[in-house]
């Protein structure tokens, strides 16, 4: 891991929380820094998710934000301790994968999973999980799931009112999402999967007021809510 940007020591050593879109490729986010495998001219951190994020301390993000990244992680388990880790009690995690009823997730050589609407529950606490409980003692590090949405392909350039009319029906709740899964999603493919997430943990927040800059995000609330933690 390799940071390359300045501004990234800089938010860490002012106490700022980062803002980081993971995969960032050449396409960056708006007030985050991207991370990218590959030195883009868009990266500010050079990392191999399927490593430790070594140059990031503890309790240092406060947003992550990775689209079509993680179905090339191989070692997916320990990617997520790594964001357990670094991410404050309160961080905002968003994540968007392929779901595996894509037929297109099969055809890229470097896609090693797909992902369904239970994947991320596998790290959360039983009591959080949804009415169909699944193993979660792969991992001792929790997180929480805020939400689960999931976007149906567009039938060639086009989707058709049914498949509006389905999506919306769908993503009204999980019992919907999961009559989906088990009923319907080799009829009508589903493109990606979303889901927010938040780390289960308590830590001290001591950021400084007033740092800004891309990919910082400090507030006179975010510090007031830290000190009281």
């Amino acid at each position: 891991m390799r940071i390359i940007n300045p501004h990234v020591h800089q938010a860490i050593e002012s106490g700022a929380g980062l803002r980081l879109n993971l995969g960032s490729g050449l396409r960056p986010r708006p007030g985050f820094f991207g991370l990218d495998h590959v030195k883009l001219p868009t990266t500010d951190i050079v990392a191999d998710l399927n490593e430790p994020l070594s140059e990031l301390p503890d309790h240092c993000v406060s947003e992550i934000y990775t689209r079509h990244t993680l179905e090339h992680i191989r070692d997916l388990l320990p990617l997520m301790g790594e964001l357990h880790r670094v991410c404050r009690p309160d961080a905002r995690i968003e994540i968007i994968v392929p779901h595996f009823s894509n037929p297109f997730f099969y055809s890229d050589p470097t896609h090693v999973r797909a992902f369904g609407l239970y994947t991320f529950y596998y790290f959360a606490d039983e009591a959080d999980q949804p009415r169909r409980k699944v193993p979660a003692f792969y991992v001792p590090h929790r997180f929480q799931i805020d939400s689960v949405s999931i976007e149906l392909m567009r039938r060639g350039r086009v989707r058709g009112p049914a498949s509006f009319a389905l999506e919306w029906w769908i993503n009204r709740g999980i019992q919907q999402l999961d009559w989906y899964e088990r009923s319907a999603c080799w009829l009508f493919p589903a493109e990606s999967v979303q889901y927010v997430l938040r780390p289960k943990k308590t830590a001290p927040l001591l950021p400084r007021v007033g740092m800004r800059g891309p990919g910082v995000e400090v507030s006179k609330e975010n510090a007031s809510a830290a000190f009281a933690a």
